[in-house]
């Protein structure tokens, strides 16, 4: 590292340490935020896609998934064939549950001791807990359709034991933790506001005191100014990451189930595209305020239409098309998959790379941006 960068990221440091409501905002605000959000609720969602492995291919079992077309909690998109096709469904977030019907299901269900299976994701516990009511009042409802149909043709009477038994297996989440869901959440927002925020007000305050144009006609290159100034905030929120991780891991009991190199690695991607927004932020405001303002009109979409608070699918078709444009959806993705599921870099490279290119597509944008209006 050469002179003129050690003292543009020394010179940075000493500013945050003197000005407390900055650091405050660095150190105390997460904390608060994985606290308070770590205890709020969250909403109902329709459509739930799930996967179907029918192994009996029966009238009855076509029958038993009718039934989970007709409530609108559930979206059957996947028909599969193994149990490694269904893992792998939900490992990549792609199904949120999954229906087993075993081979004798038609048979077993004239003998009137028929079961299913229901898995369940419990990453996401809003999801989960909807899906897991749901399942099960399905299964009730079919039961006593049946034992209806049976009466009817038998002339029996209608005091015997249910044909129809719906068993539910959740995994990642057996108990349907809100905070498990939430915290991982935490950590995104955190990465992505405050990095954009304070980026963006950090380089207008230069502005506004009048120290840029001193900083300008310095032997200081315009890439080591960038680089002087967003590294200090690269490694506080690296820092608040951390810390915010840990206490949720002690905590709330959130599992870190994934490797801690490639949880720090990635978060290091959503991290370009925060830092690339403040840059820009600070391209075109004049003021703190101008800044904030501009920054915060692409932190409330992230808030709302990543999947932060209100599942994804619970949102209109329009929206969900627009959240495919917020760099935070991706991340959210990968750090829940990687803390609850434990999966490895396979099952979430498609988020991966699409962070990859937001990251890299803002932060160049905004740099070269920030070099032309130096000059």
């Amino acid at each position: 590292m050469n002179s003129r960068l050690f003292s543009i990221i020394r010179k940075e440091f000493i500013q945050i340490i003197r000005d407390p409501r900055t650091l405050a905002m660095i150190l105390v605000i997460p904390v608060m935020q994985l606290f308070l959000l770590g205890y709020a609720a969250t909403t109902d969602v329709r459509n739930v896609p799930i996967a179907v492995w029918d192994q009996s291919r029966s009238p009855e079992s076509r029958a038993l998934q009718d039934a989970f077309r007709a409530a609108d909690y559930f979206r059957i998109a996947f028909d599969v064939g193994s149990e490694a096709e269904l893992r792998d469904l939900i490992e990549r977030g792609e199904a949120r549950a999954a229906l087993i019907i075993p081979p004798d299901y038609s048979e077993r269900l004239l003998e009137g001791d028929a079961q299913v299976a229901m898995v369940l994701d419990g990453s996401d516990s809003t999801v989960g807990t909807t899906a897991l009511s749901t399942a099960r009042l399905i299964g009730q409802a079919q039961a006593t359709k049946i034992m209806q149909e049976q009466t009817a043709r038998s002339g029996r009477g209608a005091e015997f034991k249910p044909p129809l038994e719906v068993r539910t297996q959740v995994w990642y989440n057996p108990d349907l933790i809100s905070a498990h869901f939430m915290i991982p959440g935490v950590i995104g927002m955190i990465l992505f506001a405050i990095t954009s925020i304070l980026t963006a007000t950090t380089i207008v305050r230069e502005r506004e005191r009048g120290t840029i144009e001193q900083l300008i006609v310095t032997p200081i290159r315009s890439w080591e100014l960038v680089v002087g100034k967003l590294t200090p905030y690269v490694i506080l929120s690296l820092f608040d990451t951390l810390v915010v991780l840990a206490l949720g891991h002690l905590w709330f009991k959130v599992p870190v189930r994934g490797d801690l190199g490639l949880i720090i690695g990635l978060s290091g991607l959503l991290l370009l595209s925060g830092l690339g927004i403040g840059l820009f932020a600070s391209t075109v405001a004049n003021t703190q305020q101008e800044a904030m303002l501009t920054t915060w009109m692409t932190l409330l979409p992230a808030i709302f239409l990543s999947g932060f608070l209100f599942p994804l699918e619970a949102m209109p078709v329009v929206l969900r098309w627009i959240s495919y444009v917020i760099p935070l959806r991706y991340y959210l993705v990968i750090i829940r998959a990687l803390l609850l599921k434990g999966v490895g870099l396979a099952a979430i490279q498609n988020e991966v790379i699409a962070l990859a290119l937001f990251g890299v597509g803002i932060m160049g944008a905004a740099a070269l941006r920030f070099r032309k209006r130096l000059d």
